[in-house]
């Protein structure tokens, strides 16, 4: 694909497969390790079924005597860490596309992604037996979407509506898809004449935006050669300036062939890699873990320095065995050289994202940080006497997953798993029972409601009991009162001349506090003062005991009189989405009993509006899910607590 010249190459690459949900990139990932082996690809009459990639799939293989790690990500949103996580980890990304216009709706998030990294890319289109448009509209909507300038290395070549061949821009060659991954060099159509003469032209004025001598070169009219073309497409696109554009077809075996031409002459070399890290080459191993998975029993890689040898100690943790992987088999081998993915055994007490050695001076080791919770299930034990092991499985779930959390909610009572939507939580407690034979009942959180009252009143109390011996007795007035939203709790003694005498008015007050967890419609009331006016007492009948009872009695029959109101927790949500669906965020969120405070242009995402809002904690258990499917994907929340309001109409 790039000519004959011999490639240079220092150690092993790497490089990861993203795209949408449905993209391709399991049955690419497939392609790739079978055409480095030599194989063929499964035609999709008989190709077997690629299920949804919930977790990253490692791979590795040979290409012309040149070594690489492959790693699978996951297309779904849920699952966006698990993608940058193996994104911090690779030399390169092949982001993969259909050959739609209308399906690159989530490409915008993975090539933000890309470019917050410094990750070198390439794009893929995939499927492009299906490319029914124009193929200029497609180009037109991928350019929209890429911060750095897109450079389509190849045409498609129709037969009729089909998509038979393709074009390379560079060559000048057109060539037929063929069986087996072949391709047959073809006659060169007549009308690409003009669109190859202009790919290949638009292709050497980006490539001279980036060297001012191919830039002279062209004001000059002085066509550049096709080793030009390649040595600059090389240079810049290991660079990151650039973006390649191939076509092909997973599926069907096509196009493979010219994409791993392209990986071997265009992906830098790990060296470069670490260096673009700030990681020098001397030193003691390095190495970070970018995923965990099979309850900790397993570990992914990337050596930044090594050798990585078995049975390594890094500060007590022991590598317990090094493994590539060929196919669907594990091959243990003795060790792991520098840029090397590669998978690790038993490496206890190294979670997702734990670096191995120690960094030297300068070296920094970035790992993306997990994205704050939008969805989230309460969570328990089925059989109750699973309920001592669920501690401990959850502690390990997080370690291997990040954006997993747990929380334990005082107000509620209940444990919380939170994560980026009910796919991802339904995963994980999918991997709950797989792995720790822990069947788990779930339901909806339960909203932190409270309670407060409206108007003042004044209660009477007497609490008095004979059993024989000494009795019980306490008399206490009470005034209770509303306070403002937010000032809480307030006791005053009022006492005068010892009508209820010093030693008991603090059991008064513990009985104050105590009735007030629970106000008439069951939730904690707040914003609450209660003055202790006057009372009575028994100089051997009363107690501390005595003074408390009548005191939450007292509570609990006065709030019942001062107007009780339920309060629900009222949230501040921040939504981003792409400014074409601003105002169907709003109607989401006004549909949601939100309070619109306005919208503006998300700071450092251009075409992008943050809208902002007051919207009650109850509407926003599933809030992701249909903001999701308002934006195609592309919606995104951040939610903090902001005051407590008067649940209106609701039922208490």
């Amino acid at each position: 694909m790039a000519g004959t010249a011999k490639v240079a190459v220092a150690g092993p690459r790497s490089v990861a497969l993203i795209g949408p949900y449905g993209s391709g990139k399991s049955a690419l990932f497939d392609a790739l390790i079978a055409a480095a082996a030599g194989g063929q690809v499964r035609r999709s009459g008989d190709a077997r079924k690629h299920v949804a990639t919930t977790e990253v799939r490692l791979g590795h293989c040979s290409f012309l005597g040149d070594r690489w790690s492959i790693v699978d990500c996951p297309g779904s949103v849920e699952f966006a860490y698990e993608a940058e996580a193996a994104l911090a980890a690779v030399d390169f990304a092949v982001l993969v596309c259909e050959a739609s216009a209308t399906k690159l709706a989530s490409l915008p998030l993975l090539f933000r992604s890309l470019e917050n990294l410094g990750l070198p890319h390439l794009v893929f289109v995939n499927k492009i037996e299906t490319l029914a448009s124009p193929f200029d509209e497609l180009l037109t909507a991928l350019r929209a979407q890429s911060k750095y300038p897109l450079a389509p290395r190849q045409l498609p070549v129709r037969q009729g509506d089909a998509v038979a061949g393709y074009v390379d821009v560079v060559r000048g060659q057109a060539y037929r898809y063929g069986t087996n991954q072949s391709a047959e060099a073809i006659d060169f159509p007549a009308d690409l004449r003009e669109p190859e003469k202009h790919a290949l032209d638009g292709l050497a004025e980006v490539l001279a935006d980036q060297d001012d001598a191919l830039l002279e070169k062209l004001i000059e009219e002085i066509a550049p050669t096709p080793a030009e073309i390649y040595q600059h497409l090389r240079k810049d696109q290991a660079k990151g300036t650039i973006v390649e554009v191939l076509l092909g077809s997973a599926m069907l075996g096509q196009g493979i062939f010219p994409l791993w031409k392209a990986l071997r002459h265009d992906v830098p070399d790990s060296k470069e890699t670490a260096a673009r890290r700030g990681i020098g080459p001397s030193g003691e191993p390095l190495v970070q873990i970018f995923k965990t998975v099979q309850a900790g029993k397993l570990s992914y890689g990337r050596v930044w320095r090594g050798p990585l040898r078995d049975s390594a100690v890094f500060d007590g943790v022991r590598v317990g065995s090094i493994h590539r992987y060929s196919g669907n088999e594990a091959q243990r081998i003795p060790e792991a050289e520098a840029g090397e993915l590669t998978g690790l055994g038993r490496l206890e007490g190294a979670p997702t994202g734990a670096i191995l050695g120690h960094p030297g001076e300068g070296e920094s080791l970035h790992f993306p940080q997990p994205k704050p919770p939008v969805f989230a299930l309460a969570i328990k034990a089925k059989d109750r006497k699973d309920d001592v092991k669920l501690p401990a499985a959850l502690q390990k779930l997080t370690a291997e997953d990040p954006s997993l959390g747990i929380v334990h909610d005082a107000a509620t009572g209940e444990t919380l798993l939170t994560g980026q939507g009910d796919i991802h939580l339904n995963s994980a407690i999918d991997r709950l029972a797989t792995l720790y034979n822990l069947q788990i009942a779930t339901s909806p959180p339960k909203i932190g409601f409270k309670e407060t009252i409206k108007r003042k009143v004044q209660q009477h109390s007497r609490y008095k009991r004979q059993t024989g011996g000494h009795g019980q007795f306490a008399d206490v007035k009470l005034e209770i009162e509303p306070r403002h939203r937010g000032e809480g709790f307030l006791f005053t003694d009022k006492i005068v001349g010892g009508a209820v005498p010093k030693q008991y008015i603090p059991s008064v007050q513990d009985g104050a506090e105590e009735a007030l967890q629970k106000g008439p419609f069951g939730y904690p009331v707040v914003d609450v003062a209660v003055t202790l006016v006057d009372g009575s007492f028994h100089t051997v009948d009363s107690s501390d005991m005595a003074f408390k009872i009548a005191a939450r009695q007292g509570i609990s029959e006065g709030l019942g009189k001062a107007e009780p109101v339920l309060l629900e927790p009222v949230e501040h949500v921040t939504v981003s989405v792409p400014n074409s669906a601003t105002a169907a965020a709003q109607r989401l969120l006004t549909g949601r009993r939100g309070q619109i405070l306005g919208y503006a242009e998300r700071p450092g995402w251009p075409g992008w509006d943050d809208v902002e809002a007051l919207v009650p904690a109850a509407e926003l258990h599933d809030l992701i899910t249909q903001l999701r499917s308002e934006t195609q994907g592309l919606g995104h929340y951040r939610r903090r607590f902001d005051h407590l309001a008067e649940a209106r109409g609701m039922m208490p």
